[in-house]
């Protein structure tokens, strides 16, 4: 293990920089009730607007096949790789500064309708992801539904298995395939079949192919380390709202390289505030140890982001669930919990002791950002913000060079006080980079989503996920239990009791614990936390599991290699004959 380097003698007064205080000087240094049937009037009934939402869900569905038809992809249909693993069981505006192209869509913009900072090629890259990641999800319902209508054929067996494997590049199970002629097919089962299928597919290729060019040690992550340094900070620390339409916030909201951010989502963005110290001493004591990712003798700070959101189309009813859609109610809320962060590492450590906090919100209609930007005191305005829907409008007729200028203005502008050199740099980089997801919402969604309110495809507990950056694809439900992440998933549940309960499908749950496989029994231990949670989701959610309405696929993943998620087993089993 290396150390800190021996021509620095310097003994650090601090694990990071001493705190930005608000009025201070500036420092010299820069079921219970699920467990009845829903729709009784127990919690977790299909929200009002289902019908809205499922047509929302049919129209984005629908967009994203015709243009995938026009474009002509072939990825779109392709098959799960070669080797795949086999189951088991079922086995006021701101913007930012841009970064480096990555280097397999780097080029100049040809489209003339763009910013003249947005990144055409790269939009095309991650709308070719997009369509062909949602497009398996969404070509399962209209599979089954071709499927029920042949359930009665002589040839059956072979003609699903046919139609599965060209639609969605996997075959069916074929106990419930071959029951059929006895009895319903059962089109639960199935449904949540091709979900966990689709899933994993979903992980082999996010590992194998890293097809948002953003894997660790690659040019494009390098480059926004070396930024985040340059920037006055060691590490960018985000907590987005778990709802599913902040899911891409880092991805394609923000364009940051997802192995350059640490993440974590929670219900309302209101992260744990334990844990978040527990990983910033983490974070201090690797630098003292290891001098990563500087030695903890210079001066930069641990940053602290929370991302909560809100909606231009329908504010009163499709903002933050967890903040009744009160838009303000969620910044304060965000920002009280940065604060009490915060507050927890400077009353734990000495010696000046801190971090620095930014509070940024999303419009889940437009993916605009707004940035409350922090002074230099750490003062925060939560009336006041920069929009990038305005900063967009303010330089779309300028030049790259005198965009960004303008840009950076406007961000330093916004702070309530004098704010540090550094923060308005990673702003407008924050801002420039959202630039091109505007566009991006423009060129492909008509300026705003169809399926504005939500319309998520599973719900993924535990601590994982690093695959997922994807719109509306997962509802997070971080957790280590389900006693203490009850709220969070109580919220997924009621959701997919509108989505998919009250038209007979199943909700899919994904329970995922990632482990360090340096560390012996760690994967042993990691299935045992699954197998916990399952049992807890089972007995707390009873009555919709013995329905079939609720299935589970357990995973687990060892976080110090760049692999797949490793499928366990699922609650997905089938009677098999014999004895007596």
């Amino acid at each position: 293990m290396p150390g800190r380097p021996a021509s620095n003698n310097q003994r650090p007064t601090a694990p990071t920089a001493p705190r930005r205080r608000p009025g201070a000087a500036p420092t010299a240094s820069a079921d219970q009730s699920a467990t009845s049937t829903p729709g009784a009037g127990n919690g977790l009934s299909p929200v009002s607007n289902l019908s809205k939402v499922l047509r929302q869900r049919e129209l984005a569905s629908a967009a994203r096949s015709r243009s995938a038809r026009a474009q002509a992809e072939a990825a779109s249909r392709s098959v799960a790789p070669a080797g795949r693993r086999v189951r088991a069981v079922a086995t006021q505006v701101i913007r930012n500064q841009s970064r480096p192209a990555k280097p397999s869509f780097a080029g100049t913009v040809a489209s003339t309708g763009l910013h003249p900072l947005s990144d055409g090629r790269v939009n095309a890259a991650l709308r070719a992801y997009e369509e062909r990641t949602l497009g398996a999800f969404d070509r399962i319902v209209p599979v089954l539904k071709r499927l029920s209508a042949l359930q009665h054929e002589p040839d059956f067996v072979a003609q699903a298995q046919q139609l599965a494997q060209r639609e969605l590049g996997h075959p069916l199970p074929l106990p419930v395939l071959e029951t059929a002629w006895t009895s319903q097919l059962d089109m639960r089962t199935l449904f949540a079949w091709c979900v966990f299928e689709a899933y994993e597919q979903t992980s082999l290729s996010f590992f194998n192919d890293d097809p948002l060019a953003a894997a660790s040690g690659t040019a494009d992550a390098q480059a926004f380390e070396t930024f985040l340094l340059d920037c006055g900070f060691h590490l960018l620390d985000v907590t987005p709202c778990a709802d599913g339409r902040l899911a891409h916030a880092i991805a394609y909201g923000l364009r940051l390289p997802f192995s350059s951010v640490r993440r974590r989502s929670h219900a309302g963005a209101l992260f744990d505030v334990e844990n978040t110290v527990n990983r910033w001493v983490k974070t201090e004591h690797r630098r003292y140890r290891e001098g990563l990712p500087n030695p903890a003798h210079v001066d930069t700070r641990y940053l602290k982001v929370v991302v909560y959101h809100f909606s231009s189309k329908d504010p009163c009813h499709e903002g933050c669930a967890a903040h009744g859609s009160d838009d303000k109610a969620a910044a304060a809320a965000g920002l009280q919990r940065l604060r009490d962060f915060q507050q927890a590492v400077e009353n734990s450590f000495c010696c000046g002791a801190s971090v620095d906090l930014l509070l940024v919100g999303m419009d889940t209609d437009t993916d605009a950002i707004r940035v409350h930007v922090p002074g230099r005191d750490g003062s925060t305005d939560l009336e006041h913000w920069l929009d990038a829907r305005d900063v967009y409008d303010a330089t779309r007729q300028l030049s790259a060079d005198a965009a960004r200028e303008r840009i950076a203005a406007l961000v330093n502008d916004a702070a309530p006080s004098s704010p540090d050199a550094g923060m308005v740099r990673l702003v407008a980089r924050l801002i420039e980079h959202n630039l091109s997801q505007i566009d991006y919402v423009r060129q492909y969604h008509g300026g705003s989503y169809g399926d504005f309110g939500h319309a998520e495809r599973f719900i993924g507990v535990g601590i994982g996920f690093k695959e997922i950056h994807l719109r509306n694809l997962t509802y997070f439900a971080y957790m280590d239990t389900v006693e203490e992440g009850a709220p969070d998933l109580d919220v997924g549940v009621k959701i997919f009791s509108g989505l998919n309960v009250s038209r007979g499908l199943p909700i899919p749950v994904v329970l995922r614990f990632d482990y360090h496989g340096a560390v012996p029994g760690a994967r042993e231990r990691a299935i045992a936390h699954c197998e916990r949670v399952q049992a807890a989701i089972q007995t707390r959610y009873a009555r919709l599991c013995e329905q079939g309405l609720l299935h589970t696929l357990l995973t687990v993943r060892d976080r110090d290699r760049s692999v797949p998620a490793e499928t366990v087993r699922s609650s997905i089993s089938f009677n098999t004959g014999g004895g007596h």
